[in-house]
């Protein structure tokens, strides 16, 4: 076969030595000649390597639908690939061209120096053998293949949207090749190599001009799907470096094969940390009290509070899983009902399962503001229920879903079990303690960007110190870990006054400041419902940028709680314009009571169920559980029949 290649090159090579007189110069034509003859070919390719560029954002998304299942990622590439009639084996073609080319080049090359014509001494020289100055061939051509790798790295549709290390693989193998055959081949076919290399730049540039990329690649979509990509890889803090095994893998193995091992799982809790549990707790403690199931939970805090309540509580099964594999489990969850705090269930890396299609989805909200401003906008668009705090959160969804045109979801009535016990914990607080040496005003912020810390302290303080009051600053916890500098500064430039008068709490591991304050002052942070509904006590609110996770969020025209309470269990200041905050503190310190009555009201209207919200929340709970098993035991049954 390779003698029939040889004869047909040659039949090539004559002419163009017969046109130059030069060998050189005629493998260098030659090495045009193909290219020029294989055109239809790297048309070909330039369509293969679009197509491949093109499918790049679903195959991306394939990894984020089932992120950590490497077996249904490779079916469902399979099958992509498959409908899209593409076949990744086929970017080897133009390799094996070259390769057949260099072959039969062989004999071509033995044909002309076996004649010892003038000229051709260099061309059959091989490096390993006849060493000398025949060992530039080998460095020059590795220089082509250097050259190729950074412009086709540029140029190229598919190699250019390569990851680095896809790259680096790609272009360290063409380098080694062609050190390979540099070493190995004669001259003469080492010189073709580089030329072969070098014009495929050229060839590469005027594929791009015949079918231009950007004409068949949604190029913007294509970063989103990185986008989402690049988001899973960053969740696990913990994941093992070559150099650095991950302490809790074995664990967490353990854990994850545990949770499979268990059939039959009627509930699971999901939590992202130990601090999510006092939102839970309500009801699992009904759901222990009233029922014998077991209760499962996952959470991505190793240290999570649930392992050492689980020591007490037997029917408490905790897992660590962490946030990477946490996808995988979520996604193969054969569980009956999954209640989660977790907003964008579906939207972003946590998915409903595709194991199972009748679990049931319940959001537990963790705050007891607006579900339109500061979630983004399609926050709780994939939960089957949503334990609702009052009756605002019910006519906001049930807006949404009407201007959406979403299908209506279970909306219970079931209040904030954290809230009733903050009261309860307040008021016998409040009995056991006696009277305050001197009035107590709390600062709590939220952290993001333009955060009154940042806006407008030392006006505060103008206003609030030598009052006669004890200041206290009670920071986000996520402020003291992003803005470390900024707090430690802040510190430092009211250092000089005594802890008695200006307090910086740094332990967050207790609310007591919270509770034991006289009034609070804050920007856009939902703690004042927390206050102001478990102490009666008003907030004091400065302006700042608003919070604003959905920038939609006025197309249902309703007032977001987050705004219209504001003035109904406080009074708002604008940043540049503190003069008369002092006073104004002073005033809703002095009159107590008629804040009390005020707030009373305003509470008995905004949230549901005072007093029996995890009752609320684990009956439902139960029911659903109830439900489902008596409907799955039906349709057996009928499956039997």
């Amino acid at each position: 076969m390779f003698a029939a290649i040889a004869s047909a090159l040659d039949m090539i090579v004559q002419p163009c030595y017969a046109l130059t007189g030069n060998w050189w110069l005629a493998i260098l034509l030659f090495t045009i000649i193909t290219k020029i003859i294989l055109i239809p070919m790297s048309l070909w390719c330039q369509k293969n390597s679009i197509v491949m560029v093109a499918l790049m954002p679903d195959l991306n998304r394939i990894k984020v639908r089932y992120f950590g299942d490497r077996e249904a990622i490779g079916e469902k590439q399979s099958a992509l690939f498959k409908e899209k009639h593409y076949h990744p084996m086929l970017s080897l073609v133009p390799l094996a061209v070259q390769v057949i080319i260099l072959f039969g080049l062989v004999d071509v090359i033995h044909s002309i120096t076996d004649h010892g014509a003038p000229g051709t001494e260099f061309l059959g020289l091989v490096p390993v053998v006849d060493g000398g100055l025949s060992w530039i061939m080998p460095v020059l051509a590795g220089l082509s293949a250097v050259v190729m790798g950074f412009a086709q790295n540029r140029i190229n549709p598919l190699q250019k949207e390569q990851s680095r290390a896809e790259k680096n693989t790609t272009n360290g193998l063409s380098i080694g090749l062609s050190l390979v055959l540099g070493v190995f081949v004669a001259a003469g076919m080492a010189f073709y190599w580089i030329v072969s290399n070098l014009t495929s730049v050229a060839i590469q540039a005027l594929m791009n001009i015949m079918i231009k990329p950007e004409k068949h690649i949604d190029y913007a979509d294509l970063e989103a799907s990185r986008v989402q990509i690049e988001e899973l890889n960053k969740l696990d803090g913990n994941k093992a470096k070559w150099w650095k095994p991950n302490p809790l893998a074995k664990r967490e193995k353990a854990d994850y094969k545990r949770f499979f091992n268990v059939v039959n799982k009627h509930i699971v809790f999901y939590s992202e940390g130990s601090g999510f549990y006092k939102y839970f707790k309500g009801a699992i403690e009904y759901l222990l009290k009233n029922s014998d199931a077991s209760i499962h939970y996952v959470t991505n805090d190793p240290n999570d509070q649930i392992f050492k309540i689980a020591q007490e509580q037997p029917r408490i099964r905790p897992y660590y899983i962490d946030q990477q594999r946490s996808i995988t489990l979520m996604m193969k969850m054969d569980a009956d009902v999954v209640v989660s705090t977790l907003e964008d269930l579906d939207n972003y890396y946590i998915k409903r399962s595709y194991v199972r299609h009748d679990n049931e989805y319940v959001f537990m909200f963790h705050h007891m503001t607006s579900t339109h401003l500061t979630a983004t906008k399609n926050a709780y668009d994939h939960f089957d229920a949503l334990l609702c705090v009052g009756p605002h959160q019910v006519n906001e969804v049930r807006r949404a879903e009407q201007l959406r045109q979403l299908p209506a979801k279970t909306l219970v009535e079931c209040g904030y079990d954290l809230l009733d016990r903050n009261i309860a914990a307040y008021e016998d607080r409040a009995a056991a303690a006696g009277a305050g040496e001197r009035p107590v005003v709390l600062i709590a912020p939220s952290w993001q960007e333009s955060n009154l810390l940042d806006v407008c302290f030392d006006d505060l303080m103008a206003q609030l110190l030598n009052r006669g009051w004890r200041v206290v600053v009670r920071p986000h916890p996520e402020y003291t870990k992003r803005y470390r500098a900024r707090w430690e500064a802040l510190q430092n430039r009211y250092a000089h006054v005594p802890e008695s008068d200006l307090y910086f709490e740094r332990d967050f591991t207790s609310n007591a400041t919270v509770f034991s304050s006289d009034l609070i002052i804050t920007d856009w942070s939902s703690v004042f419902c927390e206050f102001s509904f478990s102490t009666l006590k008003p907030t004091v609110f400065i302006d700042t940028p608003m919070k604003v996770g959905n920038p939609d969020w006025q197309e249902l025209g309703i007032q977001p709680t987050d705004i219209s309470l504001r003035n109904e269990v406080g009074v708002s200041f604008d940043p540049e314009k503190l003069d008369g905050l002092g006073d104004a503190v002073a005033d809703m310190i002095g009159n107590a009571d008629a804040w009390k009555q005020r707030i009373a009201e305003v509470r008995a209207k905004t949230i549901f169920n005072i007093g029996g919200g995890a009752e609320a929340a684990g009956a439902y709970l139960l029911d659903r559980m109830i439900a489902i098993q008596e409907a799955r035991a039906e349709k057996e049954a009928e499956t039997r029949d």
